[in-house]
């Protein structure tokens, strides 16, 4: 069974490093077989650590092509689930920069962390973004401005 996340995350070049350093096999097998695509939508079990975290990291890409990564923190369950494929939270106002927003609106692919520390779990996620649409707010924030929502998720533990 093919694994979304690696369909995104394993190019040719990540192929070539893994297999001059021996994982090539163990990754084709785990991630690359099959006709069947799984972790390309969040389940119950996703849905419920999404819901249950106090923050994450999100990367955007610049016109530049460099990558910028962000905290993002609220009280848990800011970060919504609004189907298996799509998250969405209340974009606050903060420091006024923008950058994420700015990036989203060039180039709309993201990426998540999200970690649970104290139980040493992870949540990885890509995604397609949209930042600065006029959307309701998820949350219910009087504050928010926006949302941003994420798109076309995958993921891996």
């Amino acid at each position: 069974m093919r694994h979304a996340f690696a369909n995104i995350a394993f190019t040719p070049a990540v192929r070539d490093a893994q297999a001059r350093d021996g994982s090539r096999a163990q990754y084709a097998r785990a991630f690359e077989s099959g006709d069947d695509v799984r972790n390309a939508e969040l389940g119950h079990d996703e849905a419920a650590f999404i819901h249950a975290q106090r923050s994450f990291y999100m990367a955007t890409v610049s016109e530049t092509g460099w990558p910028y990564v962000q905290h993002r923190g609220g009280e848990p369950g800011f970060l919504r689930v609004i189907d298996a494929k799509t998250l969405a939270f209340a974009d606050l106002p903060g420091n006024r920069q923008f950058i994420s927003v700015g990036n989203l609106a060039n180039d709309d692919r993201v990426a998540m962390i999200l970690m649970d520390y104290a139980h040493r779990h992870r949540l990885k996620l890509l995604a397609r973004g949209a930042g600065g649409r006029v959307a309701p707010d998820p949350v219910g924030r009087a504050l928010a401005r926006r949302s941003i929502q994420a798109d076309e998720v995958c993921w891996r533990a």
